[in-house]
């Protein structure tokens, strides 16, 4: 399985990443809004690229629901236990169920990881507790078709742009793999993702990412 990095978004979102990213190069693998007018991303016209295809990330929950979706048993499964030991060992007892596809809803992660003190909620818990049952769900995760992601995220980055985000770049190709766009600064972040240009945004282009990219830019 190829290994991916993603790239981070705000303080409760791509953290996720962030936390992971040693993981994700050994195993398989929040941008935000600002309002200022900084450099727009590169340009917008769709690469043609190879269709390769790699796993990537997600999480699960405490409590299993009464049925378990058919054809997503592995990643779902590793999904739940996840998100279990969210629960019980990360000290998250409102830790989201996964979505049907298996995927977290990465909305109401981030809504437990912005409260004071719980940011570890969107990194496998405090002091990694859940890191190991992370690492399985991205290891477990189906494949991805690359270049959907990436025209997913490219189409996402150029709505938040239109919708007053003006720092957030573009998605990038790299070794087939698409690379979130985001934060031009991740490591110092140069968009305030609290802001209400940037709230307003994220509502405005959240139909624009695929399933399982909600978390991802």
């Amino acid at each position: 399985m190829t290994s991916k990095t993603r790239s981070r978004t705000p303080v409760r979102r791509r953290l996720t990443a962030l936390a992971v990213l040693p993981l994700l190069a050994l195993a398989a693998a929040c941008g935000s809004g600002d309002d200022s007018a900084g450099g727009a991303g590169k340009s917008d016209a769709i690469a043609s690229v190879p269709e390769t295809t790699t796993a990537s990330p997600s999480t699960r929950n405490d409590t299993a629901p009464s049925t378990r979706p058919a054809g997503k048993s592995a990643f779902y499964d590793a999904q739940m236990d996840y998100v279990r030991c969210m629960r019980v060992k990360g000290g998250y007892k409102d830790f989201p169920d996964p979505k049907l596809s298996g995927h977290l809803d990465w909305g109401k992660v981030e809504e437990i990881s912005s409260r004071p003190g719980q940011m570890e909620a969107a990194k496998g818990g405090r002091n990694g507790v859940c890191v190991d049952e992370l690492q399985k769900v991205m290891l477990a995760e189906p494949e991805r078709d690359q270049q959907k992601d990436y025209e997913s995220m490219l189409a996402h980055a150029t709505c938040m742009r239109d919708n007053g985000v003006s720092r957030f770049t573009n998605p990038t190709m790299s070794g087939g793999n698409a690379q979130p766009g985001g934060d031009p600064n991740p490591a110092s972040p140069t968009i305030d993702h609290t802001s209400p240009v940037y709230k307003q945004a994220r509502e405005a282009c959240a139909t624009k990412l695929l399933d399982g990219l909600d978390g991802m830019q």
